[in-house]
């Protein structure tokens, strides 16, 4: 039988449905791997042969933005006439007969190794490493999950563009806790991240104006694992908090950068590919040789500290095919690489420069573009 609308020809549709269904959709979607759109295509084909539904509460709904099939769309619309019931009734009926028929799986059991720590590095600076660690937070704190974004580099870029102030020299830090110079507990300097459909899950430690000292200070450490270990040892308290770690690392080869890696390893009993690195790249040649520097130090601290660190992939940033030969022949090369995969290729678009612009998270600013569905794709995978 022929399909009576052609899956690949979609069209943006908007509704107005309640927050806790629009989370729990976005919720049970990451669990099942589903994309949002496949989810409500499946869930509206459902709708149109099952008669006779509860009516859903949609009262104070807010605006949901997703994309169906040209020929579904209307075959919707002309169906919410004839039943007598509003679009956004239709969508949001659609929506919980899809999770209905779809329940989340059953729960792993609790891991003893804390947090799932990801870790995002590139020694090349510009290439949106900031904004994509900030933007897979966001989305793994959409699902539910309580998440921890550090911003690591002394630039402080993550905490500016969110809208937060550096701490100060004399303050409290994160780099103070890792040296033992702080006093207090590190939980205290967390700030909340409001908005979107993460909020009450998102939280941020803001950079600080004395990291550029981190460096030179663990050089002077000289016992075996302890520079290494002092990421670590200082955000210990905070893992049983938290289900996901994601720090956003400095461009940098040095002692910092290290205790990163390292505390992104595989530790014992947990398995593989739990934590890990993930490299956001351009389509371009100088992002190769950065990774190569990258993948050299990752491999020295493998070898010198007997460890494992799992690279658990790349994100080919603001790509744009109109570039040419050398964007589309360099994202063929990432993709040609294999292990580790392509997560995801996030668009050039304005979404995210007018996000930095304004001081708000890329899921606040633009929840339905997408640069925001990439981020999306990006946390489905790491957390699958």
């Amino acid at each position: 039988m022929t399909a009576p609308y052609d899956p690949s020809d979609r069209e943006k549709v908007v509704a107005k449905l309640p927050a806790d269904l629009r989370k729990e959709l976005k919720v049970r979607a990451a669990e099942l791997d589903r994309d949002i759109q496949d989810a409500v295509t499946d869930g509206v084909g459902a709708w149109l042969k099952t008669k006779a539904l509860d009516v859903v509460d949609t009262s104070g709904g807010t605006s949901f933005s997703t994309y169906l099939p040209a020929g579904l769309y209307g075959t919707l619309k002309a169906e919410c006439a004839s039943r007598k019931v509003s679009y956004n009734q239709g969508v949001a009926q659609s929506i919980r007969l899809w999770l209905s028929s779809n329940p989340s799986p059953r729960p792993k059991p609790p891991r003893v190794t804390g947090a799932r720590r990801i870790i995002f590095g590139n020694q090349k600076g510009g290439v949106g490493k900031t904004s994509v660690s900030a933007g897979v937070a966001q989305a793994l704190a959409e699902t539910g999950k309580r998440t921890l974004l550090i911003d690591f580099d002394p630039q402080g870029h993550l905490t500016k563009q969110l809208g937060y102030e550096l701490f100060g020299i004399d303050e409290a830090s994160l780099a103070k806790h890792m040296l033992k110079e702080a006093r207090g507990a590190l939980g205290e300097l967390l700030v909340p991240i409001k908005g979107g459909d993460f909020e009450e899950h998102l939280w941020l430690l803001p950079a600080c104006k004395d990291a550029f000292l981190l460096d030179a200070k663990l050089a002077t450490t000289k016992a075996v694992r302890i520079k290494e270990s002092a990421l670590e040892k200082a955000l210990e308290p905070l893992e049983r908090e938290f289900d996901y770690i994601v720090v956003d690392c400095p461009p940098s080869l040095g002692y910092s950068m290290d205790t990163a890696l390292y505390y992104g390893r595989t530790r014992d009993g947990e398995e593989d590919g739990t934590s890990g690195v993930v490299v956001p790249v351009l389509a371009e040649d100088s992002s190769a040789d950065a990774y190569d520097m990258l993948y050299d130090q990752i491999q020295d601290l493998i070898e010198d500290m007997e460890i494992d660190i799992a690279l658990l992939g790349f994100v080919v940033n603001m790509y744009d095919s109109r570039k040419g030969f050398v964007a589309t022949s360099s994202l063929d090369q990432w993709s040609s690489i294999g292990d580790p995969a392509v997560l995801a290729v996030v668009p050039e678009l304005k979404d995210q420069r007018e996000a930095v612009r304004v001081k708000k998270p890329l899921l606040v600013h633009a929840p339905y573009g997408d640069q925001a569905d990439a981020m999306r794709v990006v946390a489905r995978r790491i957390s699958a």
